[in-house]
């Protein structure tokens, strides 16, 4: 029986790229769920967002161009099933109205998270706190 997946977001992403330890929590959690065998996923506007932040580095002179070129490399390699259809987009909208979100961006994740019934992992503090109490699947990942 496959283990249930993890999904995760850009923000998680951006963590793991940014982390120097092998401590770090989005590291350790991500070890974990591919010793464990638990897929991960996504819907296919992660490496949108991913690549618009990475973007965002190198205008705020945190990157150089190429050091962006060589993280977003390293990004789309990592082992993420992406989804990204007409039902997964309509109920995006949906749970957007839901709770009052004011972009379908982040509810893309929740939808996606749903439908797999999967783990739903983000570091966006401010997401958790609008949807968490009523999504019991949601997970904060650790400053």
């Amino acid at each position: 029986m496959p283990s249930s997946p993890i999904c995760v977001d850009a923000s998680y992403v951006l963590r793991l790229l940014e982390s120097d330890s092998r401590d770090a929590p989005a590291v350790k959690h991500w070890g974990a769920w591919h010793e464990s065998g638990r897929p991960l996923v996504a819907p296919t506007i992660l490496y949108y967002e991913v690549s618009n932040a990475i973007r965002r580095y190198v205008v705020h002179d945190m990157l150089t161009s190429q050091d962006a070129i060589d993280l977003l490399d390293v990004a789309l390699k990592l082992d993420i099933v992406l989804y990204g259809d007409e039902e997964l987009h309509r109920r995006a909208l949906r749970i957007a109205e839901q709770f009052s979100l004011p972009a379908a961006y982040d509810s893309h994740y929740l939808a996606l998270a749903e439908r797999l019934g999967a783990e739903f992992w983000t570091a966006d503090r401010r997401l958790v706190q609008k949807v968490g109490d009523s999504l019991l699947w949601i997970r904060l990942l650790p400053s």
